[in-house]
């Protein structure tokens, strides 16, 4: 059996279809990052995480934000150990074999595809109420136009395009705080000032982790930043580096705006945590009617159309790393060789991102047009990026807990055994004890995930599993013939 080195070596060979240029930036990195989050994603899920945790939302996404960090730790470290597009379909590879590695690329498309779908349906959404003579299919299409354009543009100028957007969107979300500081010191807060932490009504420990599972969905997509690892600047090593550190900064970013914009909008909402429990929907709006009634329509408009601009950009983030894992798994033959080209001129998988692009558009126009189709398609969209955060962590594992790398330990009396053997406990803790600790919490979300989703992640589990056995299959073919 190979070493796990030579294994690695094998899998960051490259392929035929050229190479992606390395022109992104730390800043470019984390705009990625950010664009595919949002700066204000828990404005949709304000209302229902303030029912579900007692009224304790911002310590929700303390908590979550912690429990985020158990996975951002297991990409930094392979990250290291691969540092290739395809993100979390080349970690399997490497630390659990080919045949997962294609299993979790194959469950990542699904996030992948799915999640810029519904950013592009809010974009459309949001567009067809401020122009309602538009429907909001057509709005949805365009959106996915003007994106899809962005990308084959090439990484470099999406990414400056990418980071104006997300300066506007920041400088909503300053313009919301500030207003709101201004209408705390004027008239007080609704609830109390720790409320936000400590609850409306009795704190339970139960819903704060019931809530936490849901909160945690809205950190998906900072680990987009990990196909970027052949186009971000420098050597691979270097560029491993700085997508590890991309990846750390994007997550505290995000976990600190999402507490702080729940914070206040919590203070000013006049609506108790159990008003909202007993009327699930009013939750939808409740970060909307809060800022409203406290600060104004004015303020409630403009955080409508950051969204609206702010969803298809986070699209575009989405379709862009959705292309990099189409690219990656082409280019090691395992989908059609084609996908696995770049441009010459443009420097992108121009290939892979229109064929993603066509997919999105198709599951977008599909939800818009739909009478339940943005439920169905949300309720769906995780599961993909759920288990392939799980086989991340095993990855970990695999590739450094049961020793792949080689090498043995010194022997007993040779004046290094005791510093081996601390090395050693250490090496249990990182290797074992913090991704076992982030795979459960990705099993326990899982869980608590709708029977719709399990149903679906298990019928595109079933379709890798037969498309794994027909490469396998044409694999012994060529072996056996060559």
């Amino acid at each position: 059996m190979p070493s796990a080195r030579s294994h690695t070596a094998d899998i960051l060979g490259g392929g035929p279809g050229g190479s992606l240029r390395r022109s992104l930036s730390l800043r470019d990195l984390i705009v990625y990052g950010l664009l595919f989050i949002a700066p204000m994603a828990p404005v949709g899920i304000y209302g229902a995480l303030d029912a579900r945790s007692h009224g304790v939302v911002p310590l929700v996404y303390v908590v979550a934000t912690v429990a985020m960090s158990f996975t951002a730790y297991s990409y930094a470290r392979m990250i290291h150990t691969v540092p290739q597009a395809g993100s979390v379909y080349a970690y399997a590879r490497v630390g659990l074999g080919n045949g997962p590695g294609f299993v979790a690329g194959w469950m990542m498309m699904l996030d992948y595809l799915l999640i810029p779908a519904v950013a592009y349906l809010f974009s459309g959404i949001a567009m067809a109420q401020l122009v309602p003579e538009v429907d909001q299919w057509i709005w949805t299409a365009i959106a996915v136009v003007v994106t899809t354009a962005l990308n084959l543009s090439g990484v470099r100028r999406a990414a400056v395009v990418g980071f104006l957007v997300l300066a506007m969107e920041i400088l909503v979300l300053l313009v919301f705080v500030v207003a709101a500081l201004v209408v705390l010191a004027q008239d007080g807060p609704q609830r109390g000032w720790l409320s936000p932490l400590t609850g409306d009504r009795a704190f339970s420990m139960t819903a704060l982790l019931g809530a936490v599972s849901v909160a945690v969905l809205s950190f998906l997509g900072f680990d987009a930043i990990a196909n970027f690892a052949e186009e971000a600047v420098g050597g691979k090593g270097s560029s491993a580096r700085l997508v590890a550190r991309a990846l750390v900064w994007c997550l505290l970013v995000t976990g600190v705006l999402f507490v702080l914009q729940t914070y206040l909008a919590a203070l000013l909402s006049q609506d108790s945590s159990r008003h909202l429990a007993e009327n699930p929907a009013e939750q939808g709006a409740a970060f909307y009617a809060a800022t409203e009634s406290a600060i104004g329509g004015w303020l409630e408009t403009t955080v409508a159309v950051s969204k609206a601009i702010g969803a298809a950009f986070a699209a575009l983030a989405g379709q862009a790393a959705a292309s990099r894992l189409l690219y990656a798994m082409a280019r090691d033959r395992r989908l059609p060789r084609f996908l696995g080209s770049v441009g010459l001129r443009t420097g992108v998988p121009g290939r892979a991102l229109l064929l993603s692009a066509v997919l999105t558009m198709c599951a977008a126009v599909w939800a818009a047009r739909a009478a339940d189709g943005l439920d169905r398609l949300v309720s769906i969209v995780d599961i993909g990026a759920l288990f392939g955060f799980g086989m991340l962590h095993l990855s970990v594992m695999g590739y450094y807990g049961l020793g792949r790398r080689g090498g043995g330990r010194p022997a007993a009396g040779s004046g290094q055994a005791e510093g081996s053997a601390e090395r050693h406990r250490m090496s249990a803790l990182w290797d074992w004890a913090v991704p076992l600790v982030g795979l459960a919490i990705v099993v326990a979300v899982i869980v608590t995930a709708n029977r719709e989703a399990h149903w679906v992640g298990l019928v595109w589990l079933v379709i890798a599993l037969v498309a794994l056995a027909v490469l396998r299959r044409r694999d012994k073919r060529e072996a056996a013939a060559g």
